[in-house]
């Protein structure tokens, strides 16, 4: 896992005896010029722009972290669009996204030691006495044993780690005695029920109060959890026992690091998402780097650099044998099944997968790191976040990004481990698109849809725990720090623990003999401590010419799916037929299907239907290639459903003190002025109408005349309010729902029909808000009087917007120093949403193809996707749909020619960037998601329950 020649780390050794050389490998701080000098033309950045950008990471964090301080605290987190803090109990529920809080000032917790980081040890003294003094841990309220572990006991483990150092330095904290290990120790004994199952597998709930089994838990009752939610206890709890001198902890984490070994599938030595905690089998089989699995990858290699312990890096390196053996694709990481894993169980990615390159980067394997590092960094730059799921030719799949921090930390160890001030420059990119898009008068809030630029009401603690972190340790030189960062190794939320606990308190056995490793090869190890010579020549250009060819992957050339018959040498068979290139009335793919075991049946009403049979295929690979095609299919069904939906509009506040910061998501109308092909949107002042419902002559047409009408749903059609208020002079409507308390986050977004008559009088754009968007420009009103408003089919760069204006440059130019406000903003037109972003427009269900039985789109039918792997059938329902042919109102801007050395055809595909849900692109990604179907998709990323592949 060494980058280079380090004290006592020979290339290949395995197990090796470390004590202050391995500090180098925790965190991959090596020296720059050991590894890799810059790559020419790059450009070294001055010391003077390293500082100025470090400088204005910590005027983010001051804008953040004051914020909830004067906003939300106690509170758990903070809701930034509105301005206060989130009581759990006191919001609309969000399903298992609120498990993480629990009444005990999560945020403040979470951030303590990223005070010390940025050198702010007063703000750090202060916080520590608030939460010794305020925070209470024995609330009657259910939490994630997960998240509680990694957030809370992490940040008080982190906070006291931090402080014994201050201590020592003898400047600060000298009234400190232990308080917050105290906390975590109290912590920790109420996470301890949790245990309490024969496996040793945690459950993945526990009540701070009544634990798991007492009648009052309102707990206990779960069977399933998530390897990551089992697996990514050992740091922390290690770390309290060493700290504390008290073993429980320790044992019981190991504990479940040992069962889910034993349980891991032993052809592929992989582990699946979800595991039953009672039996130990495997929920979910699917296995890959990402959501559910993670950060158990992480703690085995971080556990064995903290404890000494060479099992763990053992089960690692076997592990990371299988990771890029099956699902490293370079540059893409794909899900497999765990018991055929060269068959891929995805054609998506998640945005948890970014942590992977980082995770490379302390192994000591380079290349792929900088190979998914690249093709992630190409997929931010389309969409100026990381979409938390995007395709295998990189549209958008889940349209939400919650501020992850997991690409900035991957960043941070490419950085330190090759110096190449290229990424300082990615880092910059972060920055600059974090205060672009994500920064609001109350702190920075969450992406509800990157294609549109919406918001979502809320700023989770891992922002102010990580994100700050990694971009000021990007940007800091040695001298910058008040400490040596290189003596602690990071948890997965960023949290710091000594890496001197390795010799303190052993309980436990250094070598853990309860595992038999008697099936594992040396050859598994070769990449323990490699040879920097090896990984990268004598050649600056190495880095660059493994990135130059990623830089185009994602816009540039003709993207595809990648097969696991198509082998990473590309010696492989390649995949017989792919599900969007089907045609039905051609005769060489249907003896294909043959082959494959599927068999096309005609309905009578026109269709045709897809049936496979896994026993009628000519052999166990066309089997696997057939299975294959029918996930294709039924994944190609369910994207181009989606096409039969209106996409979600912007409404962004343009006003002082907004100034396009804020952006709500809008339902739109089947009538009226179609946004999406009006670029510029409609721009006015708002102003209530009289009547508020609009459903008769409005009574104050001087107010509304060349403004935008704002009325209240209901009492009569809403063709009709929009007839009034045009006959008014309004330049446009926003109808607010009357259903106090609905969101665009708990309610499935819709768009507002007509009357049943002609609406091509209507010529007005109209849009519809839900009341929770709704009283937010209503709030607004009440406290600035004007509020200006752009309607859009996504919100706008406000560079664009403001052009010339004088407003405060870091909304328009994050380059430039916070202090200097109101001088005239500079004329940056260079963000331009790309066209091919947005979903395409409302489709026919009932068109037919001029092909009438070429590609079909399918309809979804049983089985689940994942189910075929063990069955021996599986069929597709297909209306004739051509994928190929452009929607009649596309919105997409065309795909570039492929070149004449391209294996595929060139796509014009009109799936639009959503979901395999079926109502995905109309609902966005919620925050206080109480649906099922919602609560799926939100609990993939919370790594707790099964989401729908």
């Amino acid at each position: 896992m060494a980058l280079s020649g380090a004290p006592g780390c020979r290339a290949g050794e395995r197990g090796p005896r470390w004590r202050r050389p391995w500090k180098l490998l925790a965190l991959g701080l090596l020296s720059a010029s050991s590894v890799l000098a810059a790559a020419p033309g790059a450009g070294a950045m001055s010391r003077e722009e390293k500082r100025r950008l470090g400088n204005q990471v910590l005027e983010m964090f001051d804008h953040a972290y004051s914020n909830y301080m004067e906003h939300a605290y106690p509170a758990d987190e903070l809701m930034p669009l509105t301005c206060r803090g989130r009581v759990r109990g006191q919001e609309p529920s969000r399903g298992d996204v609120d498990d993480a809080l629990g009444k005990f000032s999560l945020t403040l917790i979470d951030t303590l030691d990223t005070l010390v980081v940025l050198n702010k040890t007063k703000e750090f003294e202060e916080a520590v006495k608030k939460v010794i003094k305020d925070v209470n841990l024995d609330n009657d309220i259910v939490v994630s044993v997960f998240e509680t572990n990694i957030r809370v006991l992490g940040g008080l483990l982190g906070g006291h780690s931090v402080a014994i150092m201050l201590k020592e330095k003898g400047e600060y904290m000298q009234w400190y005695n232990g308080e917050l290990l105290h906390m975590a120790k109290e912590l920790g004994y109420k996470l301890l029920p949790a245990f309490n199952t024969t496996s040793g597998l945690p459950y993945p709930r526990v009540n701070l109060k009544f634990g798991v089994r007492h009648p009052e838990a309102r707990t206990g009752t779960e069977t399933d959890t998530c390897t990551a939610c089992a697996g990514t206890l050992i740091l922390e709890f290690a770390a309290l026992s060493r700290f504390t001198g008290t073993s429980i902890f320790e044992e019981y984490a190991r504990k479940a690091l040992d069962f889910i070994w034993e349980k891991r599938q032993r052809s592929s030595n992989l582990v699946g998402v979800t595991i039953n905690i009672h039996t130990g089998d495997w929920v979910r089989k699917d296995s890959g780097v990402g959501a559910g699995i993670d950060s158990y990858y992480e703690y085995l290699l971080k556990a064995y650099v903290l404890l000494g312990d060479d099992s763990f890096l053992e089960r690692f390196n076997t592990h990371y044998d299988a990771i890029m053996r099956y699902i490293s694709q370079p540059p893409l990481l794909l899900d497999v099944h765990i018991h055929k894993p060269m068959l891929n169980a995805r054609t998506w990615m998640d945005s948890l997968l970014a942590f992977f390159p980082g995770l490379q980067v302390l192994k000591g394997d380079i290349r792929p790191a900088i190979e998914t590092h690249e093709m992630l960094y190409q997929v931010i730059k389309k969409h100026n976040f990381l979409p938390e799921a995007f395709t295998t030719d990189f549209r958008v799949h889940w349209a939400q990004h919650p501020l992850r921090p997991e690409f900035a930390e991957s960043t941070y160890f490419l950085y330190k481990a090759t110096g190449d001030p290229y990424y300082l420059e990615v880092g910059k990119t972060l920055i600059e698109n974090l205060n672009k898009y994500a920064r609001v008068p109350c702190g920075f809030a969450a992406m509800k849809d990157v294609r549109t630029g919406s918001h979502e009401d809320r700023m989770d603690s891992f922002f102010l725990a990580e994100m700050f972190k990694y971009l000021y340790l990007l940007f800091a030189d040695k001298e910058d720090m008040i400490f040596d960062i290189e003596d602690y190794i990071f948890t997965t939320e960023a949290h710091l623990l000594p890496l001197w606990l390795s010799t303190t308190n052993q309980t436990i056995s250094k070598k853990n003999t309860s595992t038999e490793y008697t099936e594992l090869d040396d050859s598994n190890f070769d990449w323990t401590c490699p040879n920097t010579q090896i990984l990268f020549p004598n050649d600056p250009m190495f880095a660059q010419s493994i990135r130059e060819p990623l830089k185009n992957v994602v816009d540039k050339s003709c993207p595809r799916g990648i097969s696991r018959a198509e082998e990473s040498l590309g010696s492989g068979p390649k995949p017989p037929l792919r599900a969007r290139d089907f045609m039905a009335s051609n005769p060489e793919h249907l003896e294909i299907l043959k082959k494959m075991g599927v068999s096309l049946i005609h309905l009578k009403d026109g269709r045709v239907q897809l049936v496979q049979h896994a026993v009628q295929a000519a052999s166990s690979l066309d089997a696997e290639d057939g299975l294959r095609f029918m996930q294709e299919m039924i994944e190609l069904s369910s994207q181009q459903q989606k096409e039969q939906q209106l996409p979600p509009r912007a409404v962004q506040i343009v006003s002082h003190p907004f100034f396009g910061r804020v952006v709500l998501t809008a339902g739109p109308a089947q009538f009226g002025m179609d946004l999406s092909k009006h670029k510029a949107g409609t721009r006015g002042f708002v102003a209530a109408i009289k009547p508020y419902n609009g459903c008769s002559e409005i009574t104050n047409p001087e107010a509304v005349k060349e403004k935008i009408a704002l009325m209240q749903r209901g009492q009569c059609m809403f063709a009709e309010k929009a007839r009034n208020i045009q006959k008014a002079g309004a330049i446009g409507g926003i109808v607010i729902d009357d259903n106090e308390g609905s969101s665009s986050d708990t309610a499935p977004l819709f768009q507002m029909a007509g009357d049943g008559k002609n609406t091509d009088d209507i010529t007005i754009p109209m849009l519809f808000l839900f009341n929770k968007e709704g009283n937010i420009i209503l709030d607004a009103i009440r406290e600035y009087e004007a509020v200006e408003v752009l309607l859009s089919d996504k919100a706008k760069d406000r560079a664009t917007i403001f052009k010339g204006k004088m407003i405060p440059n870091y909304i328009i130019d994050s380059n430039l120093e916070i202090e200097n406000m109101d001088q005239k903003s500079s004329e940056n037109d260079s963000h331009k949403p790309t066209s091919e972003e947005a979903p395409s427009e409302s489709q026919d269900a009932g068109a037919v193809s001029e092909e009438p039985e070429g590609g079909e789109s399918s309809a979804v039918g049983d089985p689940d996707p994942l189910s075929p792997a063990s069955t021996d059938s599986a069929s597709v329902s297909m209306a004739d749909l051509d994928p190929h042919a452009p929607g009649p109102t596309e919105a997409s801007a065309p795909e570039p020619a492929c070149t004449p050395g391209d294996s595929q055809p060139q796509e014009q595909n009109t799936q639009t960037e959503a979901s395999s849900k079926a109502h995905w692109d109309r609902k966005v990604q919620p925050m206080e998601s109480i649906l099922a179907d919602w609560n799926e998709d939100i609990e993939a990323f919370e790594m707790m329950e099964k989401d729908e592949l």
